[in-house]
């Protein structure tokens, strides 16, 4: 017997599961702990979930979907929140890969984030903040947390732009207007343009996915805006390569001097399996001090390294020096720090108490 979405989507808020995977011809997934699970005599056919597809999708999303073979979009679930579809085929299948965005926006401690460093940089009254991971690293929640606490503080304007919206932001402090892409906007770049004609103080942008958005961010953050976004990158040197390296080589010396300046923060993450169940999120952190600016001008990726290593003073870490303190905690296991760690031997050096580029937990 087929069963219904809403039953689906059910299971997903009951088991507190953070996504859901429907594919032709196949059983049904859930995701609870980073882990893939499927779901007991949950079978659908092709013709199921084609027909589950096209019930929830409206004209729009039909038309994107014929030509792209694949479309993003939320639903409101009301009082369970929202959910973020996307709709996709494989091998010929219809496919949705559904992930869940909680009605209350959490908190800095509900996520396990420093609360004080990521309150000082959202502070900032402009500048680039980047929050950046691999998909499913949590981005959009830790974003989500920093936007909040701009609107409970600062009596402000804040304009997201977002494909599609997530998190929806009642007004606090702060004034809120959310624009979704290809419903209240048609680019990401557009959107800036005319962003500037909207008086807004905070811009959240869903993704710097090109480098059009990067440039727009770029003029955005120098003209006296706050500009957060999210980049699919795994390290805070990764995030900095790749802002200047999408440039022409001719303009990388200049875009370097402008990143160097404008940067307020860069938090990358990873959620790794918490001892006793769950998941808790491994940071990297950079902030703009000296070392670090010069660092960046001057193109010592390494140099960014070892300022974040040494950095505690200013709140910022590596992902290694946070995977180590994380097993000591006794938070995670060792084998999940070694497996997460950019070097994994940095990672043992420090659980020994050894030092590693003069610095030793």
């Amino acid at each position: 017997m087929a069963v219904s979405l809403s039953t689906l989507l059910k299971t997903v808020i009951d088991n507190k599961a953070s996504g859901l995977h429907i594919r032709g011809n196949s059983n049904v997934f859930v995701r609870i702990d980073g882990k893939i699970r499927a779901i007991e005599n949950c079978f659908l056919t092709n013709d199921e979930v084609k027909k589950i597809a096209t019930a929830i999708m409206g004209e729009r999303e039909k038309k994107l979907f014929e030509q792209n073979l694949s479309v993003d979009f939320a639903l409101d679930a009301k009082e369970h929140g929202r959910f973020r579809f996307n709709i996709y085929r494989q091998s010929g299948k219809m496919c949705m890969s559904i992930r869940h965005i909680p009605l209350k926006i959490p908190t800095f401690e509900e996520l396990s984030l420093p609360g004080d460093t990521l309150t000082k940089m959202s502070e900032n009254r402009r500048g680039l903040i980047l929050v950046t991971g691999m998909t499913g690293s949590g981005k959009s929640s830790t974003l989500a947390a920093m936007i909040s606490a701009v609107n409970r503080t600062r009596a402000c304007h804040i304009l997201t732009v977002e494909d599609p919206i997530e998190f929806v932001h009642m007004e606090q402090k702060a004034i809120v207007s959310q624009l979704s892409l290809g419903t209240d906007t048609l680019s990401y770049t557009s959107a800036l343009r005319y962003a500037l004609r909207q008086d807004p103080d905070v811009i959240m942008l869903g993704e710097l996915r090109d480098v059009e958005v990067i440039k727009a961010a770029i003029f955005a953050a120098e003209t006296g805006h706050l500009v957060f976004s999210t980049i699919h990158t795994v390290s805070a040197t990764q995030t900095i390569s790749r802002l200047i390296e999408s440039f022409p080589a001719e303009q990388q010396e200049q875009v370097r001097v402008q990143v160097a300046d404008l940067i307020k923060g860069i938090v990358s993450q990873r959620l790794i399996p918490k001892t006793g169940g769950g998941l808790i999120p491994a940071l990297e952190i950079l902030l703009p001090t000296g070392q670090i600016k010069s660092a960046i001008e001057d193109n010592k990726l390494s140099d960014i390294n070892k300022a974040m290593l040494n950095g505690d003073y200013y709140g910022m870490t590596t992902f290694d020096k946070s995977l180590a303190r994380l097993h000591m905690e006794g938070k995670i296991t060792l084998e999940d720090a070694l497996a997460n760690a950019t070097i994994s031997e940095t990672v043992r050096l420090l659980v020994k108490g050894a030092a590693v580029d003069g610095f030793k937990l």
